[in-house]
């Protein structure tokens, strides 16, 4: 099992999250590409420190849309999108290659993430950068999305991904941030659900039903509070359960 975390996320002189922290404890990091936040140098030295420490990089691509934190439905040409998407891949590769690696995956992020997840134009812009870029880069996504199928039907490597600290509709999809419960903040919980979906056990939906997740990857977002302390917890749990935490792109 894979444990990903959102990296690289501040501007300037605004911090997000303790990146040095996470690194420490996750197998690969989403790192922001400037669009939806991040810099140049925040790029360059989350990547170095990376690297450092054996964690695979991954290009968190998102909307232009540093004001939103990139959490906001962009109506955007689907052209431009796929442009946009190629741009950011690219800046966070130089600095991958820099440090001595490569972008080894692409995780979309925020309202980006979700919006491809059902609109088709919009989720084709961002597989056709991928496959443009590299058809060697595994993508991140929900299981179902439109996303990974219009990947894996381009002939890239889609991967099921679940999230740490977020509840899950009965249909499998990520309940909406705008909704009571839809952020989970219980560190004890979110360990025995990250177990539970490690090992192939059922984890409760909001409705109270049991839902299995089948993923690759489990992400702990690291803009949360105490996001440090549940990242640990989750390694220590899922570990403890007798699995092998390492990146998923090998």
């Amino acid at each position: 099992m894979d444990l990903n975390a959102d990296m690289g996320e501040g501007f300037g002189s605004w911090s997000m999250g303790d990146d040095s922290a996470l690194l420490d404890v996750v197998t690969s990091a989403n790192v922001a590409c400037g669009f939806h936040a991040g810099d140049p140098s925040i790029m360059r030295r989350v990547t170095a420190e990376a690297v450092e420490r054996g964690v695979a990089i991954g290009a968190h691509v998102g909307y232009a849309d540093k004001a939103g934190f990139g959490r906001r439905f962009v109506d955007i040409e689907p052209a431009a999108l796929r442009d946009e998407v190629v741009y950011q891949i690219g800046a966070l590769d130089a600095f991958a290659r820099i440090a001595g690696d490569r972008v080894r995956y692409v995780k979309p992020h925020g309202a980006l993430y979700n919006t491809i997840g059902h609109h088709t134009e919009q989720a084709a812009a961002v597989v056709a950068a991928v496959a443009e870029y590299d058809k060697t880069l595994p993508v991140l996504g929900l299981p179902g999305s439109e996303w990974l199928r219009l990947a894996a039907e381009a002939g890239l490597t889609p991967v099921h991904e679940a999230f740490a600290d977020r509840a899950y509709t009965p249909a499998g999809t990520l309940v909406s941030r705008r909704s009571s419960g839809a952020v989970l903040h219980d560190a004890d919980e979110i360990a025995l659900r990250c177990t539970a979906m490690a090992t192939g056990e059922p984890i409760r939906d909001i409705e109270g039903g049991s839902l299995v997740v089948d993923a690759a990857s489990i992400c702990v977002h690291g803009d949360t509070p105490g996001a440090v302390e549940i990242a640990r917890r989750v390694r220590a749990a899922v570990e403890g359960a007798g699995v092998t935490l390492r990146p998923f792109t090998g």
